[in-house]
């Protein structure tokens, strides 16, 4: 299996994390914007609703996952990219506003479909329901789709966030680093899954048994 360490492929597996969830998740619902990855050390990823990329005759929207964050635990990922997928959900299938203030308070509408597909929200008072984590639904998701760790990113922001963007429907994910406490490896492969709790899994791959590590 091909390790996550080039930009392309990175930015390629993005895409058919997108398609993965989308189908999942949001019903095929949504249309794929284009992905991007580029430096902010104000949120994990964010959505712009405006069509601003044309490919040929077709206008096409933004979504960007941030460089400094592409390291993290794949789960926080996923999330960040759920995260994004519930404002294009709201603002192209439902054409509901789900945020305010020059895009960086998420109000009850975002919360609402935050929930409803697969995210824990808490709320604060500047950004309002902006901070979402995994739930245990998406977790289990996860871990049943065999997905591989990136080991690319950009190290002077690698840290990410603790405050929402600026940027429309800017994302700030909380981790949750009781899941990360049992590691697998496949022992042909190299595949790495994460759980809460020690699990027989099998490499989708391989087909052999992975092995826990820690």
């Amino acid at each position: 299996m091909k390790e996550m360490t080039k930009y392309s492929r990175v930015a390629a597996y993005l895409e058919k994390l997108f398609d993965m969830l989308n189908a999942d998740l949001f019903d095929s619902e949504l249309e794929r914007p284009i992905i991007t990855l580029i430096p902010s050390s104000r949120s994990y990823g964010h959505y712009v609703p405006s069509p601003i990329w044309n490919i040929k005759d077709e206008q096409r929207r933004e979504l960007n996952i941030a460089t400094g964050t592409l390291r993290r635990p794949i789960e926080d990922t996923i999330g960040t990219l759920v995260h994004e997928m519930c404002h294009i959900y709201n603002n192209e299938v439902l054409n509901t506003q789900d945020c305010s203030r020059g895009g960086t308070y998420h109000n009850r509408e975002f919360k609402k479909a935050a929930e409803a597909h697969g995210l824990n929200v808490t709320r604060s008072d500047k950004y309002g329901y902006s901070h979402t984590s995994p739930s245990d639904r998406l977790l289990e998701w996860c871990l049943t789709h065999d997905l591989r760790e990136i080991e690319l990113c950009r190290m002077d922001i690698e840290r990410g966030s603790a405050s929402g963007s600026r940027a429309v429907g800017g994302s700030t994910t909380v981790r949750r680093t009781a899941i990360h406490n049992h590691r697998f490896v496949c022992p042909k492969c190299g595949a790495v899954a994460r759980a809460g709790r020690s699990l027989n899994l099998v490499c989708g791959d391989c087909v052999r048994p992975m092995l826990e590590t820690a």
